[in-house]
């Protein structure tokens, strides 16, 4: 908006509601948008609602004279970088891309959390050796956990539930084996009539709970 210096003082000489009338009319022209750049405006936000992966209302969309600001959130860089590339429209001069990005906002969480981590940690640590003898004590005697029917697999549950299940089976009739477990390595020796049997003993060695590893350490021979 344009005034010559006679018009100016003109419009003094007529009074204070010239010059009110005046002053309003100068704020409409130099803040209300143009129709380019709400033109420009509506073209940008139009192919940011039509570009997949891009929310439409997570990104604002301002023109000034050809000049476009950004801003909002966005997933990640590469949308942020493509949101500026759908800003280059036809009448753009400029685009300010002050878009932010959840990774950003995960990054600045995670340097909180880090943060107060580092503040708990020492106190962890100290909750952790205070209860790590317990704990070992406890883990001495569970390895495992827990079997199906709710008891407590060490070692000796592990060599008692062994044998109990070689009692029962008609290819270890007549066979001498001895079952040693420790941390919950089981070791077989002794004898059995035959390969099958002592194949069928490793296997049934192999489907005890809590079992890591079999050593057949067994022969095929007369009970001894």
């Amino acid at each position: 908006m344009k005034l010559s210096v006679f018009g100016l003082l003109a419009i003094v000489a007529a009074g204070p509601a010239a010059a009110n009338t005046f002053a309003q009319a100068a704020a409409t022209t130099t803040t209300a948008p143009s129709a380019q750049d709400k033109a420009i405006s509506d073209r940008i936000a139009r192919r940011i609602a039509e570009e997949p992966g891009l929310k439409a209302d997570a990104v604002k969309v301002k023109v000034e004279n050809g000049v476009v600001t950004l801003s909002g959130m966005v997933a990640n860089e590469a949308d942020r970088g493509r949101a500026e590339r759908l800003a280059h429209v036809e009448g753009v001069s400029k685009v300010v891309n002050d878009l932010k990005t959840h990774d950003d906002a995960k990054s600045g969480v995670k340097g909180t959390a880090g943060t107060v981590a580092d503040k708990t940690k020492e106190g962890a640590e100290t909750v952790a050796d205070k209860t790590k003898e317990g704990a070992e004590k406890v883990g001495e005697k569970t390895k495992e956990g827990l079997s199906k029917t709710g008891e407590v697999i060490t070692d000796t549950w592990i060599t008692s539930r062994i044998s109990s299940k070689f009692i029962n089976e008609d290819l270890l009739h007549d066979s001498n084996i001895d079952v040693d477990t420790k941390d919950h390595v089981v070791t077989l020796n002794g004898t059995v009539l035959t390969a099958a049997g002592r194949r069928r003993a490793v296997a049934i060695a192999k489907e005890v709970e809590g079992v890591h590893r079999v050593v057949d350490k067994m022969t095929i021979g007369p009970k001894k």
